[in-house]
This record gives C-alpha cells, sequence and structure tokens, in this order.
C-alpha cells in the first residue's frame, strides 16, 4: 500500500513538473488513448467493458481479449505500465480520448498526463462530441488544455460544429495546436484550425488531403490503424481485418508517402472497435470468442501478444529516418 501511494503521489506532481528534453520538440507520432476502462476492485463498478451486455471478466465488450486482462484507467500502476510501452514503441505523444470537464476521462486526465509525462511523453486531448458541445464550450475547454500544459487538441467530428462558428474562437486558441477531424481542407482553413487528421478515412486520401493541406499551410496528420472489428462491442457488420499486419504496414506505407506533419495511430487501447495495439493474450478465456494476434508479422503464442507494439517501432524507426515511404 505505501509504495502504491508513493508511485502515486510521483505521478501526480509529473504533471506539473516541465516537459523534459525529450518533449520540447515538437511530435512526430501520437497514438489515441482510452482512459475510460474501470473495475470493481478498483473503481467499484465495471466501466466499458460490459458495453453491449458483455459479463466480464470472462466476456467483455471485445473481440480481443486483454493480455492485462480486463482493466482499470485509473491505477497508475496500470497507467505506468502502458506508456512505459507506448514510450519503447516510438510514439511521442499521447492523445487521451476526453469527454468534458466533470466526464471521467476528464477525472483520470491528471493521472494519465502524469504517467505520460513520467515516460518522456506529450500529451494531447482528443476532444469528444460530449452533450451540448459548442464552438463557445470548446474554446474553454482550449484554455483549459493550455492551462494543463496539453500542446495538441484533436478534434473529433469536428464537422458538427459550422466553420463560422468555429471561426470566432479558434483565433483566440493559445499555445495549443487545434485539429479537426475532416477530410475538407478548405472548410478546416475557413474555421481557423491549425491542421487535419482522418482518424477514420482510407488510406487511399492521405496524400491528396496532406498536399491540399501544405498547399493551405495546415498540419497533416494521417491516422494509422491496425484494422477494425466492432461486432461484439455495438454489432457493427463492417470489419477491416488485420491480415496479420499487412493492413496496419500498408496504412503506414500510405501516411509516410503523404509526407505528414504527424502520424497519429488508432489506436493504443480502442479495445471496443478492435484498433488497439495493446498486448493481446494468446490464450483468452474463450478461444471461440475471441480473436488473437496470432500469425501477425509471422509471430505465434506469446512472441505474437505484442506483435503490434513492435511493429510501431519498426515503423517509428523508418518514419525518423525518412524511409518509411521506401518498400520495406
Amino acid at each position: 500500500m505505501r509504495a502504491r501511494i508513493l508511485l502515486t503521489l510521483l505521478l501526480v506532481a509529473c504533471i506539473f513538473a516541465p516537459a523534459s528534453a525529450s518533449t520540447v520538440s515538437r511530435p512526430r507520432i501520437a497514438i489515441f488513448y482510452y482512459p475510460w476502462y474501470g473495475t470493481p476492485a478498483h473503481d467499484g463498478v465495471w466501466q466499458h467493458w460490459t458495453q453491449n451486455g458483455a459479463t466480464p471478466p470472462r466476456v467483455i465488450a471485445s473481440n480481443f481479449y486483454p493480455l492485462r486482462g480486463p482493466y482499470s484507467s485509473g491505477d497508475v500502476r496500470t497507467l505506468d505500465a502502458q506508456m512505459r510501452e507506448i514510450a519503447r514503441a516510438g510514439v511521442d505523444e499521447v492523445v487521451t480520448s476526453w469527454w468534458g470537464r466533470g466526464s471521467t476521462e476528464d477525472q483520470r486526465l491528471s493521472l494519465v498526463a502524469a504517467a505520460a509525462r513520467a515516460r518522456g511523453l506529450a500529451v494531447g486531448l482528443h476532444l469528444e462530441p460530449y452533450p451540448k458541445r459548442s464552438a463557445q464550450s470548446v474554446g474553454a475547454d482550449l484554455r483549459y488544455a493550455a492551462g494543463l500544459g496539453v500542446r495538441d487538441v484533436f478534434v473529433y467530428e469536428a464537422e458538427l460544429i459550422g466553420a463560422e462558428d468555429w471561426a470566432t474562437v479558434l483565433p483566440q486558441a493559445r499555445n495549443v495546436r487545434v485539429f479537426a477531424h475532416t477530410r475538407l481542407v478548405g472548410w478546416a482553413k475557413r474555421a481557423g484550425f491549425d491542421g487535419i487528421y482522418t482518424f477514420d478515412a482510407s488510406p487511399t486520401i492521405f496524400r491528396r488531403v496532406c498536399s491540399q493541406a501544405r498547399k493551405a499551410k495546415l498540419a497533416c496528420a494521417p491516422t494509422v490503424s491496425p484494422g477494425f472489428d466492432a461486432r461484439r462491442a455495438v454489432g457493427t457488420a463492417s470489419v477491416q481485418p488485420r491480415r496479420n499486419g499487412a493492413t496496419y504496414d500498408s496504412r503506414w506505407r500510405a501516411a509516410a508517402c503523404a509526407r505528414p506533419d504527424l502520424v497519429t495511430i488508432s489506436s493504443y487501447n480502442e479495445w471496443h472497435e478492435g484498433t488497439q495495439i495493446e498486448p493481446a493474450t494468446a490464450s483468452p478465456p474463450d478461444r471461440r470468442m475471441y480473436q488473437t494476434y496470432n500469425g501477425a508479422y509471422g509471430e505465434h503464442g506469446r512472441a505474437a501478444q505484442r506483435a503490434y507494439l513492435d511493429r510501431t517501432a519498426y515503423w517509428a524507426r523508418r518514419f525518423d529516418r525518412g524511409r518509411a515511404c521506401a518498400s520495406s
């Protein structure tokens, strides 16, 4: 218990610490992170693992099963281990999902930020479409984020608010880069955004969108993903298979060839949508119910559990050396 208290104090203190040398320059690779999971042992109830009628710990709202098992995003030891994995994979920035002031994600923001900064990672916000979100409320959110030392804010589904409304608040943003989730570069320019990110768009548009963004003097941050499978969480029939890692590789190469300012990864741990690269167990509770990473990049069993983190490190090295667009 004493060790846990000391670790908590250390991580919370880090949120107010100056940025380390490794976070001074602008990030080149950012990853979307979801801090919304909870367990009865840590939080009193299951949080998020129970979507669509799932009954943890055996049955969770995912087609994969975490190597850690269903965990709490409020557990500082889990957070520290996750941020260590992210940093070792060559990622520079953690972009944490945020659903407005007072939300569970807001309450955990300080812990996530402290854990990230303790590992030399910059912190960004993924500003979700929380109830009654408006340009004016986001203006206040940006000031709040800047006060916490957040450098980048990514506005999901930015087009839900008109460009004219955005243009009244974004010019007032200080010390924060604001990215719009949109494919419409001209719209983002009129709205006053600093850049765009694609999130769930096809990689076939990366080159065109980034070319348009450069001409408009906007930053371009295409999003790469290993696949998509949300059947167990929300019943969505559409699936983008991982193809043993080939999907992730092709998207990384497409992003790099678009000459981006920043590559974003979806995601570290969005287990509901099956986009996660967080380690997944090779021995789930029910092999008929869950997929595994077996076969990814030729790995099997325990070696495959971290296959996507290892591959992220590979692409991060190639990207930093300017070789990610070349054939591997």
